[in-house]
């Protein structure tokens, strides 16, 4: 498991040079020197068609970071003694961020006994938000009937669930919290193998597991990127 702390940020297409010019010109030497930090991924929307059968939602944040920590205090003091605000030092014009603080479990694919590195730069990031009727039935739910399946996807190169940790104040400054239930991220190589996975059997047999999922109404999304390691 890892201990992460993630920021999107959102808006008008248009907004998107600034910000890449923001994060240019100091945030992200700023955000590699927090003490503990382990590495910084930078995610970016995905160029090229992705194709869910079940899910198109096309409006995604302009840029996601995703820094982890070597340990849960180190998260949790980067956080609450106000580092990770200063580091990131606020926003450009048009653009809105929220944050949320995670515990990130990694899960095998095939028949390997540990989850492989995370290497390949396809990502399809998935997050479901409060509220959920029963919010531990529905984690449960989902840890116990998604990774395993997930794992039988062809090309598949890596599962991670994201497990928001409440108690670790998500708002960072102008950050909002995302008030997450939990998140999923499944790794390929490119966009032309994930849209194989989501041709496969399997993909019907996850859906059929969403179906059966406990009763939650706080919505949810999956957004094809790539993710880029900044430092780490």
């Amino acid at each position: 498991m890892s201990w992460s702390y993630e920021i999107a940020m959102r808006g008008a297409p248009e907004a998107a040079a600034g910000l890449w010019q923001w994060l240019s010109a100091g945030p992200r030497q700023a955000l590699t020197r927090l003490p503990g930090l382990a590495s910084l991924d930078l995610y970016a929307p995905a160029e090229g068609p992705a194709h869910d059968p079940y899910n198109h939602d096309a409006t995604g944040p302009l840029m996601m970071l995703m820094l982890h920590f070597a340990s849960r205090d180190a998260l949790a003091n980067a956080v609450k003694n106000g580092a990770l605000a200063n580091a990131h030092g606020g926003f450009p014009d048009g653009v809105e961020a929220t944050g949320a603080a995670f515990e990130r479990q990694s899960y095998p694919i095939g028949d390997a006994a540990r989850p492989a590195p995370l290497e390949a730069p396809f990502s399809y990031v998935v997050r479901y938000h409060r509220p959920a009727d029963d919010e531990v039935a529905f984690i449960a739910n989902y840890i116990a009937t998604h990774p395993t399946t997930q794992a039988k996807l062809p090309g598949i190169r890596g599962i991670m669930c994201y497990l928001p940790l409440y108690d670790v104040v998500a708002a960072v400054g102008n950050v909002a919290s995302a008030n997450y239930l939990i998140g999923n991220e499944v790794v390929f190589d490119d966009i032309a193998a994930f849209n194989v996975a989501m041709a496969s059997p399997v993909r019907q047999e996850l859906r059929a597991h969403y179906h059966e999922f406990p009763s939650f109404s706080g919505g949810n999304t999956h957004y094809p990127m790539t993710r880029t390691r900044l430092a780490g």
